[in-house]
This record gives C-alpha cells, sequence and structure tokens, in this order.
C-alpha cells in the first residue's frame, strides 16, 4: 500500500452557525489522482477549503507529509507544497496570462522547462501569454488556473471542480494533462462529472452530509453501479 501523504483524522468544520463537516477521516494515497465525490452540498468544498486551512477545523486533525496542518496559516500550507485550484478558479482577470503566472511562481521568476512543459501541456497559455486573463474562455481559464498550481514544484494539488461548464473536448483535453500532471504529483480531485473522475482516479471517497460514506478503488465503484446510484444517484452509463 502506496504510504499516505495527507490524513484527515475526525475534522469537523463550522461555517458561522452551520455544522458542515461531521467527522470527516480520509487516507489520500501519495502519487496519483484521489477522488472526491459526492452530491452538491455535501461537504467537498469545505473538505478542500478546511485543507487549506481557508476554513478552520473545529475538532480533528490534518495531517500532511507527517505534518500536523491543522492550525496552520494558508501561507505556510503553501510554503509546505500544496496547491489548490478552486472552482472559481482564483485568476485575476485583469492581469495577463504571463502576470497570473508570475503571481503564483517563485520570486516571479520562471524555470524555463518546467514552463516549457505547461505550454506542451496547454498550448493555449503561450498563445495568449501576453493577453489578460479575463479575454480567455472558460476552458482557457481553467489551463491558467492549473497551469499557476504547477508553475513550481508541488507535493498536493488541490483542484475543485476543473471540468465545471467545460466542452467535451476540452474536457477529454483536461484528461490527458492531469495524467501527466499526476506523474510527479499528488492529486486530491473534487469533481462531479463521473466519468472524467473515473478516467483519472485510482482510489475515490464519497462525502455526504459532511460525513465520507465510501472508500475504496475507483475501479470498484465503476464495476458497481447499484453502489454508484446509492451513493450518488447516478450510474456512469448516465454520464457517457
Amino acid at each position: 500500500m502506496s504510504e499516505h501523504i495527507l490524513r484527515l483524522d475526525d475534522v469537523h468544520t463550522d461555517i458561522e452557525q452551520y455544522h458542515i463537516l461531521h467527522g470527516v477521516t480520509l487516507d489520500v494515497p501519495q502519487g496519483g489522482v484521489f477522488v472526491l465525490l459526492g452530491r452538491n452540498g455535501a461537504g467537498k468544498t469545505t473538505t478542500l477549503r478546511t485543507i487549506m486551512g481557508l476554513w478552520r477545523a473545529r475538532k480533528g486533525a490534518i495531517v500532511f507529509d507527517h505534518h500536523d496542518i491543522t492550525a496552520a496559516h494558508t501561507s505556510d500550507i503553501a510554503r509546505q507544497g500544496i496547491a489548490y485550484v478552486p472552482e472559481n478558479m482564483g485568476i485575476f482577470a485583469g492581469l495577463t496570462v504571463e502576470e497570473n503566472m508570475r503571481l503564483a511562481s517563485a520570486n516571479g521568476r520562471f524555470d524555463p522547462a518546467r514552463l516549457r512543459r505547461i505550454y506542451d501541456l496547454f498550448p493555449a497559455m503561450e498563445k495568449f501569454w501576453t493577453k489578460p486573463a479575463g479575454t480567455l474562455s472558460g476552458g482557457q481559464k481553467q489551463m491558467l488556473a492549473i497551469s499557476r498550481a504547477i508553475i513550481e514544484p508541488r507535493r498536493l494539488i488541490l483542484i475543485d471542480e476543473p471540468t465545471k461548464g467545460l466542452a467535451p473536448a476540452i474536457i477529454r483535453a483536461m484528461i490527458d494533462a492531469f495524467r501527466e500532471v499526476a506523474k510527479e504529483t499528488t492529486i486530491l480531485l473534487v469533481e462531479q462529472n463521473f466519468l472524467f473522475a473515473s478516467s483519472l482516479g485510482s482510489n475515490v471517497a464519497v462525502i455526504d452530509d459532511g460525513r465520507i460514506v465510501h472508500h475504496g478503488t475507483m475501479a470498484a465503484l465503476v464495476e458497481d453501479k447499484a453502489l454508484q446510484t446509492q451513493l450518488l444517484s447516478l450510474s456512469l452509463d448516465a454520464h457517457q
């Protein structure tokens, strides 16, 4: 079994008066893509934001690479090698693609080999390098958000709903890009598109009402249509 790079142990998170996470326990193996699935409002985004320190766990522990980061500041968590791509992508529309990338890189400088790799993964980044990010299409903005996350070496990347609103052709290109990214880092992916998630994930957990209700291999979940319907009110066949 792979060593776990991230562990959540009985994590509870409140947002104002609402108790959102009700004791989430999760082990993310090192390497590859780990998928967190769940219905809308189940607690997926809250889980990612709690890991990143944007919301604080009221109870429980978050351990990254054997270091307790439960109470760490977001900036310190990022410096330990975790990147976060939020659902809203977090890009600066008024800045160029280059300026967005410089903000995400160490000291505003680029490793030429790393930048070349990003261009190979996402050719639009090179094509629109000097253009304002706000003029990009939805798919291109998502490519920029992911490019920002990988412009520096990361141990773990948290990605929230990357395919939302994207055309099928862009989603297929994203699958290829994510497979390449996962060769050098671990990805914790929150996703509603089951076809996309099942194309990438080796392991999967399902969250419902702030609790992990299933944990196993993606292959087993793909094969069990009844379990898909039970856990997610869907089956893979409905998302071809």
